[in-house]
């Protein structure tokens, strides 16, 4: 049974971080023991058991640290138990329905044989870095769209797939 697993997770303004920390609860709470990072920290997937990886979407891709991490651990990540996460849309699509992964992350799926992929929406307000993200809070665009109750529901699974 796998019992250390690793959240990683590439983020711009925290809100994919807050997503990482919730699995990271959830899956503490059925006895794994979890580190949830930054993927800029580039630990090595090799001294986990099963890793989780998620990335905040930013024009149809994935946050630059969360390829860089998947990149960067290839082979590690191909031998052990992944799941993927993807967080942003600023709308309620994603609790209403099935957003497949972009490209790029679908790739490495294929690639790593990752056991599923989910898309959660994302969360921008006020004070977000960046010059497009000013642009789409001027626009009227922002707001929380993360469900919370879905995303542990995500991490349940996963924990009872790690303990069984």
């Amino acid at each position: 049974m796998p019992t250390y697993v690793l959240v990683v997770y590439g983020t711009a303004n925290g809100s994919t971080a807050e997503i990482a920390e919730t699995i990271a609860e959830v899956l503490r709470k059925d006895g794994l023991t979890v580190e949830a990072l930054p993927a800029r920290s580039m630990p090595s997937a090799a001294a986990y058991d099963a890793v989780v990886v998620g990335g905040g979407l930013y024009a149809g891709r994935w946050h630059k640290d969360a390829r860089r991490f998947v990149r960067h651990n290839r082979e590690a990540l191909a031998e052990r138990p992944l799941w993927f996460f993807s967080s942003g849309p600023l709308d309620p699509s994603a609790s209403e329905r099935d957003i497949p992964p972009v490209p790029g992350v679908k790739k490495a799926m294929a690639r790593l044989d990752a056991r599923e992929h989910v898309t959660f929406g994302g969360r921008l307000e006020e004070g977000a870095k960046g010059w497009v993200a000013r642009m789409i809070l001027r626009s009227g665009k922002g707001g929380d769209f993360r469900d919370f109750e879905r995303i542990e529901a995500w991490a349940a699974r996963i924990g009872g797939e790690l303990t069984s």
